[in-house]
């Protein structure tokens, strides 16, 4: 038998010396679908070919794709958007550690919790403000609060005729709610941060505050002391510092150069100076301001 020495692979690129040239699998060449080249599958290119005829001339199979499963979602919807009517946990939301039945603080979720209304008062000098803050309250945020408000109420109540009065009974209603606290244990710790109950109220400086009425009641009280129809009684010595027409008298001592009458007579709630005669007074003086009234009978100091 006589065999054919291997022959030398023939140039694919003419024009070009052999061996040189890309490599088929880097430029393939493709047919046009109406122009196929014998032995080669529809839509088969050249390099598929010589695939095929590594494997002993079995015609190339295309392995079946598996179906790629995907997951289903409505319509206009995605994975990280909800299903319509479902509600998100809301932010900061308490979830309220204390037993079933338990009342609980308003504001820091701690218990044990009593119900109770802290109020203040804001004065305007024409207008006036009620203030409330209603619990139920723990022990820390109770105590608080009723700091908190009186503080408040003592820097700002005051300004109004109103409120002068109105704000001294505003502080003394947190009284009771103060003492309800007071009588409350430590609380347990809730979710939320409880209030900072700061310094006692006589450790902070708008108690001096307290001193403005105090300082107004002693002024009133000093001037009524000191008023003429307080020290005009029978035997006192006066002075008129105005005219006869429209006098000012006022009290004094009747050693001094200033005494120019003395009161030998008083006539209390009347104007009427013409009984002053059973007194063989020599002059009058009517005082008359609102529902207070009185009538000295007088004499010239000798």
């Amino acid at each position: 038998m006589t065999t054919s020495p291997p022959q030398p692979p023939q140039n694919p690129y003419p024009g070009q010396p052999a061996g040189y040239g890309p490599p088929p699998q880097q430029f393939p060449q493709y047919t046009q679908p109406d122009q196929q080249q014998p032995g080669q599958y529809p839509g088969q290119y050249p390099d598929q070919q010589q695939g095929q005829q590594q494997y002993h001339g079995q015609p190339y199979q295309q392995a079946p794709q598996q179906p790629q499963q995907q997951a289903q979602f409505p319509q206009g919807q995605y994975p990280s958007q909800p299903q319509f009517g479902q509600s998100f946990p809301q932010q900061g939301a308490q979830q309220s550690f204390a037993p079933q039945g338990q009342m609980t603080c308003r504001f820091c979720g701690g218990y044990p919790a009593a119900e109770a209304t802290v109020r203040g008062h804001q004065g305007m000098i024409i207008l006036m403000r009620f203030l409330k803050l209603q619990g139920p309250f723990c022990r820390t945020c109770g105590i608080a609060s009723v700091r908190d408000m009186t503080s408040k109420s003592l820097w700002q109540g005051w300004w109004g005729v109103g409120s002068s009065i109105i704000n001294p009974i505003t502080m003394l209603m947190n009284i009771g709610p103060m003492q309800k606290f007071k009588s409350l244990p430590e609380p347990q710790p809730g979710p939320g941060r409880p209030m900072n109950p700061g310094k006692p109220l006589f450790q902070r400086p708008a108690i001096l505050m307290l001193l403005l009425p105090v300082a107004l009641i002693a002024l009133i009280v000093f001037a009524n002391l000191n008023s003429t129809e307080a020290k005009a009684d029978v035997g006192a010595c006066v002075v008129n510092n105005g005219t006869s027409t429209s006098p000012d008298v006022k009290v004094v001592d009747c050693t001094s150069s200033e005494a120019e009458y003395k009161i030998v007579g008083k006539i209390d709630d009347s104007t009427d100076d013409s009984q002053c005669d059973q007194y063989n007074a020599e002059a009058s003086y009517v005082s008359e301001h609102g529902s207070d009234k009185y009538t000295l009978c007088l004499v010239h100091v000798k």
